[in-house]
């Protein structure tokens, strides 16, 4: 009998609370990821986006998935069809994370993605998150040790998500076909630029600080030097953009239109993950 989520991504900052989240409402979860490690006590399955042997596995007995492309991937079009596409076959039902803004232009890969899934006749729910807050903790914690945060993002502000928000709306979106057909855009409850966000993340820790704007150039050659893959530090910039043109700062109420539930502050995240943020 089909009645499995299939979760991508099960070990990721959003993967785990959503296993989490599914297996508290009763559901039957199977965790994909490279290693096939249990989750949460979730049922391990192996999964590599890149081994199209490794999807019959990871779908069998599955009747709604979770699809994400993890962090370190940049090919979305090219990952994330195939799977789309496989999951349309057998009449499964897709939630789709992309990220926020990608319907601006068909042009962009992740929005060729959603379209794809559109047109796929599948049912289907679309989440595009804004900047999780949870990157402070992880992408920018080493910056953070250092009381410094340095990227490309200008003055732009940014409504950060807490991941737990987004994981929350993935699980409602999987568990009912009440918000089936429709995309949402994931906001936190108030935009900050990263120098506010520095301000506010300070305050909890107890330790200063400071936001430097760099160009570029110089945020590649600084992620680089740290081992991060030359194409996703690239990518990585890239996606700053929309930050420094102020096209992240928009707020919206589709968390609680999911959840019912006012999204998490960003000063609540801060508070909540206190010892990771002063932790080295």
């Amino acid at each position: 009998m089909k009645n499995k989520i299939l979760v991508l991504g099960a070990t990721g900052n959003i993967g785990r609370p959503l296993v989490e989240n599914l297996l508290a409402r009763g559901e039957h979860v199977k965790a994909a990821s490279r290693s096939g490690k249990d989750v949460a006590g979730a049922e391990g399955v192996v999964f590599d986006y890149f081994k199209a042997e490794s999807y019959e596995q990871a779908f069998k007995d599955v009747d709604r998935v979770y699809i994400m492309l993890a962090a370190g991937y940049v090919q979305s079009k090219e990952l994330l069809t195939p799977l789309i596409e496989f999951a349309a076959n057998r009449n499964i039902k897709v939630v789709l994370q992309t990220a926020f803004g990608v319907d601006a232009d068909d042009a962009i890969p992740y929005r060729q993605v959603e379209l794809a899934l559109i047109d796929s006749g599948t049912p289907y729910v679309i989440l595009r998150p804004n900047w999780f807050a949870d990157n402070f903790h992880t992408f920018w914690k080493a910056g953070i040790d250092q009381g410094q945060i340095a990227l490309p993002a200008g003055t732009g502000k940014s409504s950060f998500i807490d991941v737990r928000d987004i994981a929350e709306s993935a699980a409602v979106a999987l568990t009912t076909n009440q918000f089936d057909g429709q995309a949402f855009n994931l906001t936190g409850p108030e935009a900050f630029s990263y120098a506010e966000a520095a301000t506010v993340l300070a305050n909890v820790i107890g330790n200063p600080i400071q936001y430097t704007a760099i160009d570029d150039d110089a945020f590649i050659e600084m992620l680089t030097a740290a081992g991060v893959p030359a194409d996703y530090a690239a990518f990585l910039s890239a996606i700053f953009y929309p930050v420094r043109e102020g096209w992240t700062s928009i707020v919206t109420d589709d968390v609680a239109t999911l959840t019912g539930n006012t999204p998490r502050s960003l000063q609540t995240y801060a508070q909540d993950h206190r010892s990771q943020l002063i932790n080295s």
